[in-house]
Order: C-alpha cells, then sequence, then structure tokens
C-alpha cells in the first residue's frame, strides 16, 4: 500500500506502532517493523544506558526502519536525544514538549524527524521546520491526552499539511484505518492493539484487562488539571477522582500517581495500578503476535477502501 508515509519512510503498510512508556522496547519495535509497520522504543522514564542497549537490540532483531521517541517534558532530554543521536535509529519521535530546537540536529544526524503535535498551528510550525512527519493525536487515545477529538483534529489538520500525517487516537481496527486514509492522513499510530500482542513485555494482567474491557472501561484522571489520562477504570483512577473531587493539591495528586504507570504495566495490578489504554480496547478480544494483528488490519483495510470505491460506482 503507498501513502507518503510508506513511500518516505520505507515502510509496507501505514501503521505506526505507539510509544508506551515502559513496554515499547526493542521486542515490540522490531515486531511491528518486521510485521510491515513502523516499530517504535519508548524512551519515558529509561535511562541512557537502557536506551542505547534496546536500539542495538532492535538493530539485531530486524533490518527493517523503526523509531525512538523521546518525551522532551523530562529533565534528561538533552542526554537521551545525544543518545540516540549516536545510535542513528531511523527515525526520532518527539513529543511532549518542543521540538523545534532539536529538528536540524537530529536530521543531521541521518534520521528522520515525526513531531507529536496537537493542532494545525503546531503542525504548519513543524512542517516549516523541517520535520519529516507529524502526528496528531485525538482525545480517544490511551496515555496523555489533549481536549480534540481524533475525527476533529483529521478535518483541521490534514487538508493544510504536505508531510505525512498520522492519526492518532481510536485506531485499532482495518475500517477505521481505512476512514482515516480517506480523509487524506498518510498513516495511523496504535499503541493499545500492540499493548495486547504477544511480543509486548507488559503483564499479562495488564493484557487481561484490554480484552475484558468493555466500551466504557476507560477513565480520564487529571481532568480538572487539565493534565488529562486516559486508562482502564479501577481502583485507583476512581480514587484519584474522589481525590480530585474533594479538591487536593496538584502536590498530593502528583505523590498519589507516582509509580502507577509502572505498577500496572509492568506489575500487572489491575486494581491500584494505571493501566493506559484508549477506548479503542473495548474492540479487542484476544493477544496476538504483532505479525497476525497486522495482517489482519490490513486485510480489514483493503476490503473496506474496496467497498468504499463501490460505492461511487453503484
Amino acid at each position: 500500500m503507498k501513502t507518503k508515509l510508506t513511500v518516505n519512510f520505507g515502510i509496507q503498510y501505514p501503521i505506526v506502532q505507539g510509544a508506551m512508556v515502559y513496554i515499547a522496547d526493542s521486542k515490540l519495535a522490531a515486531a511491528v517493523s518486521n510485521a510491515g509497520g513502523l516499530g517504535t522504543i519508548a524512551t519515558g522514564g529509561q535511562n541512557v544506558q537502557w536506551i542505547e542497549a534496546e536500539i542495538t537490540k532492535a538493530k539485531a532483531l530486524t533490518d527493517k526502519p523503526f523509531s525512538v521517541n523521546v518525551v522532551l517534558m523530562e529533565d534528561d532530554k538533552e542526554e537521551k536525544i545525544d543518545a540516540v543521536i549516536r545510535q542513528k535509529p531511523f527515525a526520532v519521535t518527539l513529543g511532549a514538549g518542543n521540538p523545534r530546537p532539536y529538528i536540524e540536529k537530529i536530521k543531521n544526524a541521518g534520521s528522520k524527524v515525526i513531531t507529536v503535535v496537537p493542532s494545525l498551528r503546531l503542525a504548519k510550525r513543524m512542517e516549516e521546520s523541517g520535520a519529516d512527519a507529524v502526528v496528531i493525536e485525538g482525545m480517544e487515545a490511551g496515555g496523555h491526552i489533549g481536549t480534540q477529538t481524533t475525527m476533529v483534529l483529521m478535518a483541521q489538520v490534514i487538508p493544510h499539511i504536505s508531510i505525512p500525517v498520522i492519526v492518532a487516537g481510536g485506531f485499532a481496527s482495518g475500517n477505521s484505518v481505512a476512514a482515516a486514509l480517506l480523509m487524506g492522513a498518510a498513516g495511523v499510530q496504535m499503541g493499545t492493539r500492540f499493548f495486547a500482542s504477544t511480543e509486548c513485555i507488559a503483564h499479562p494482567n495488564a493484557k487481561q484487562a484490554l480484552v475484558d474491557a468493555g466500551d466504557d472501561a476507560t477513565q480520564i484522571t487529571g481532568y480538572l488539571a487539565r493534565h488529562m489520562v486516559r486508562g482502564i477504570k479501577n481502583e485507583f483512577t476512581e480514587e484519584y477522582l474522589k481525590k480530585e473531587s474533594e479538591g487536593a493539591s496538584a502536590e498530593e495528586l502528583e505523590k498519589f500517581v507516582i509509580g502507577t504507570s509502572r505498577k500496572g504495566a509492568i506489575d500487572g495490578d489491575r486494581h491500584w495500578g494505571m493501566v493506559h489504554a484508549g477506548q479503542i480496547a473495548s474492540i479487542i478480544d484476544k493477544v496476538e503476535p504483532a505479525d497476525t494483528i497486522m495482517q489482519k488490519i490490513m486485510a480489514e483495510t483493503v476490503k473496506t477502501l474496496q467497498h468504499a470505491q463501490a460505492l461511487l460506482n453503484s
């Protein structure tokens, strides 16, 4: 399948794996890349030694392109970017901060740059600054989210940006991929669907939480503070919302949250850990290998696009 993303990034399918903290490592990134998409290593919460080791492992596991995500709100971002540049991955994804000071530096080192943006204004700025692609993410996504829905962002951004636009938030099926492509997206980013993959190192309990998720299984915490995070509804999220509604301070809430992402994803605590997941978790019914997930999604994508063409001919 040819889109701006597949052509410019040398991948088979217009699918990017989301950067999920603690669980998007070399094994998952390589599996997604080998399956035809663009895998991503997430560096959030990790140190430089871990980052360099994981990039080296990924290169041994795949000869296909993959990306490394750097969270720009972290204090050690400069050190991490330097470490990533030394390893020269195919692409670097920058989000949660201002990517502009780093784009030229990364590109001069030979890597492509993908930037995560929440609005048309910033998408235009990233295009002008030399980014090779942008990701726009709707509030349907898991983890840290904004206030706009995916559909609205697509309508606002895609018609005005010439570099590949990758859309995230609410994608785990081929019909949704087809819808995004028909609206002009160059590709989609999926996190939650690959969370529930065989190669993902997340605890089986966390994966099962996604499989068990109903259509109202996720909850947003931090809404009042405009620091919103979506995850599986459980005792932790309920207690957070209770504290928030009772006027708990930002410091108290921050202390309450510390360590919960690892507790949910790695330790498998479905009650008091935060299992980041998008609303689309409700359609996931099993844990499968990344290649199986990719092949099913792309087969459904093609079928849906063919149906769309048939509508024009009817």
